[in-house]
């Protein structure tokens, strides 16, 4: 970045609210984010980070819908949850406001009038679904039917979710409305559209000749969509919530989420600015900056900077620092199938350890490439580092100055070549943060903000004041002098990281200040000044806790394999004289044992109410055969007896097959008598 800017506006992408945030929005856009945003304000710089829930669309109307409440209901519900998540995680914005919000609505209308009487926008015909006993033009996501490549056949019209593919509705085979379950027709309707054909050419020279120092992801997926060549984009849809389209014709129509969301982003500024907002939005000496996930990319990258310089007011980003995906425990986050760390519980769960979800995000941040995060990776960098290395020697240099010193700094005295070079080391740690940070590479950032501490560590351990203190309290008070300015230092390298344990940090050693200019300084701390008494900045993490978490994970993977369980097919049709020829009966298990040479089978003696029987089950895969003796069991009591291995058995047991295949024995939910008839 050659241009020197007076100001910076950092935007981060607007969470969806049908549903609360989790760890993989916070490690690909939040914590990124509010890092720079601290790292700004720390070195005094002219900086506001604007954040908001995106309220419209589709898949808000369908939550409402299968709930039996209206769309403003669930974006209230979530835009809450969503906003207290992130106060309390130390995410700073300076506004996080909404997109149903009075002042977005006045301004994407605003936005696309200005668009629309410039020409901007060109009207197309096409055809779309519409559901005749709704009365409504269907979107995307409220048309299902069979994916034309994996043959899935619960497939949206917009994605097939089993294979990934992108689709048109009217590629599905056997599409159906998600609204009334009817076949829907095909019908016209008109909709404006972005020429985003007509802006290739400026895209292609603005963003591949003039900002090569994106980062390789961004740059890589831009160039992708240019080589393809852009086409024409809807900005407006039939339905009934969203931003009303605001011309002639519009009626029944809404601007279409993705043109309407970044839009939230100036309307936003508006909130918190409302006089002084075009300075951060029509000033070329302002730098703007969109924080996003791979997956918005193209509209923050081609789609959002079309619309800006179809304006031409407005400035256009300077740098888009998306990240990747980020896994959990090796699988793909997916809210459908709740498989994902929530950050409202985690807060819960893991109460005032903030600091520690964020250093592990930015530790394992998919900067690059998706990244995977494990329960067993967080405890132990929790353990291992945070506690062993910042906490360790915070702690350290703390408690052996309440010791040797009354808890006041001591005097620095004559420094050895030791004491000069470790000055060195840890005067050296503030560049190499700075260069890290300016270029958007806060794992690496990170790892050297931990270096200073490591330098405090191995500084202790290797003059050992513990020891010295028999012979030389003088050497001991340039020691203890010299670690205390370090803590000083970390209390002010880690607060754009965390935030949390920088202010205790600060707290520890009574300094009252962050400023980012002062990293480095071995003068922090006046000689006589007093501490505070001191406390562990981190404890560490039980593998009870850690446990918990993974059990979780596993009872919602077996509650989604319950759920995609694809049921037998129905059999033919019987006759209820048919049933009633059957006799079901209840028995008690008397005895239980395995069938010698054969794997599968059991063999019972049951207590059928009329003098017992012998009956041989399949089940011995499922069940130990101590564990049946006593229960009670459901059987076909005139099945014709049949030998099995040579046993004669006399009836069936009946038994329910799970979703993975998993024999499970029928019994009555009470105790009733042996022989009882079922029916």
């Amino acid at each position: 970045m050659d241009k020197k800017f007076k100001r910076t506006l950092v935007t981060t992408a607007l969470p969806y609210a049908n549903g609360p945030v989790h760890i993989g929005h916070l490690a690909g856009v939040y914590v990124p984010a509010d890092i720079y945003t601290r790292y700004l304000r720390l070195k005094g710089e002219e900086v506001i980070m604007i954040g908001g829930s995106d309220e419209h669309g589709v898949p808000i109307t369908i939550k409402a819908k299968a709930e039996g409440i209206t769309p403003q209901d669930v974006v209230d519900r979530y835009h809450t949850i969503i906003k207290d998540s992130f106060e309390e995680f130390g995410i700073s914005f300076d506004v996080y406001s909404r997109t149903t919000s009075q002042i977005h609505k006045e301004t994407a209308s605003e936005f696309f009038k200005i668009l629309h009487e410039k020409g901007e926008f060109i009207e197309k015909e096409s055809e779309q679904y519409y559901d005749e006993q709704a009365n409504q033009f269907l979107a995307d996501r409220y048309i299902t039917g069979t994916c034309p490549h994996c043959k899935n056949e619960k497939a949206y019209g917009d994605q097939c979710e089993a294979c990934g593919t992108s689709l048109n509705a009217t590629d599905l085979i056997n599409p159906k409305s998600a609204i009334t379950g009817n076949v829907p027709v095909l019908r016209k309707t008109t909709h404006w559209y972005l020429p985003l054909d007509k802006h290739e050419q400026f895209l292609r020279e603005w963003i591949l000749d003039g900002h090569k120092e994106w980062k390789s992801n961004v740059y890589g997926q831009c160039k992708s969509w240019l080589d393809m060549g852009l086409q024409p984009r809807a900005v407006s849809r039939d339905l009934d919530w969203g931003v009303p389209v605001p011309v002639e014709g519009g009626e029944g129509k809404v601007l279409y989420v993705w043109f309407d969301a970044p839009i939230g982003y100036i309307s936003n500024t508006k909130e918190l600015l409302p006089d002084s907002w075009e300075k951060w939005w029509k000033d070329e000496d302002t730098r703007l900056l969109h924080f996003i996930g791979k997956d918005n990319i193209v509209f923050h990258c081609i789609v959002f900077p079309a619309m800006l310089k179809a304006d031409g007011s407005y400035i256009l980003p300077e740098n888009v620092p998306a990240n990747e995906f980020l896994n959990l425990e090796g699988d793909k986050i997916s809210t459908s199938r709740n498989w994902a760390v929530w950050l409202h519980e985690y807060l819960k769960e893991f109460p005032d350890k903030q600091d520690v979800l964020r250093y592990v995000l930015t530790a394992n941040a998919p900067e690059t490439k998706d990244n995977d995060f494990t329960w067993k990776d967080f405890q132990a960098r929790n353990n291992n580092e945070l506690v062993a290395i910042l906490g360790n020697f915070v702690n350290r240099a703390m408690v052996l100055t309440q010791k040797y010193f009354d808890g006041k700094v001591p005097a620095c005295n004559e420094l050895t070549q030791y004491d000069k070079d470790t000055i060195a080391d840890f005067e050296n740690v503030k560049a190499q943060v700075e260069h890290y940070l300016d270029q958007f590479r806060f794992r690496d950032a990170l790892k050297e903000a931990m270096n200073l501490a490591r330098i405090g560590n191995k500084y202790l351990a290797d003059t050992e004041p513990w020891k010295v203190a028999k012979t030389d309290m003088n050497r001991v008070s340039t020691i203890l002098n010299l670690s205390l300015q370090i803590v000083a230092n970390l209390g002010i390298a880690f607060e754009p990281f965390l935030p949390f344990a920088a202010a205790k940090i600060r707290g520890f050693v009574n300094l009252d200040h962050s400023n980012w200019d002062e990293l480095g300084n071995i003068n922090l701390l006046e000689a006589g000044k007093e501490l505070s008494k001191p406390e562990l900045l981190f404890e560490k993490i039980e593998d009870s806790e850690i446990e918990a978490q993974i059990k979780k994970l596993e009872d919602t993977k077996k509650a989604n394999e319950l759920k995609e369980y694809q049921p037998a097919a129905v059999k033919e049709d019987t006759s209820f004289d048919d049933f009633m020829k059957m006799d079901i009966r209840v028995g008690t298990v008397l005895e239980c044992s395995k069938v010698p040479k054969a794997d599968k089978l059991l063999q019972f003696k049951i207590d059928d109410g009329m003098g017992g029987r012998t009956i041989v089950s399949g089940i011995a895969k499922y069940y130990k055969p101590e564990d049946l003796v006593g229960k009670q069991v459901c059987f076909i009591a005139n099945f014709p007896p049949r030998k099995l291995k040579g046993i004669e058995s006399q009836g069936m047991i009946l038994s329910a097959e799970d979703a993975d295949g998993r024999l499970v024995v029928i019994s009555p939910s009470d105790l009733v008598k042996a022989g009882c008839s079922v029916g």
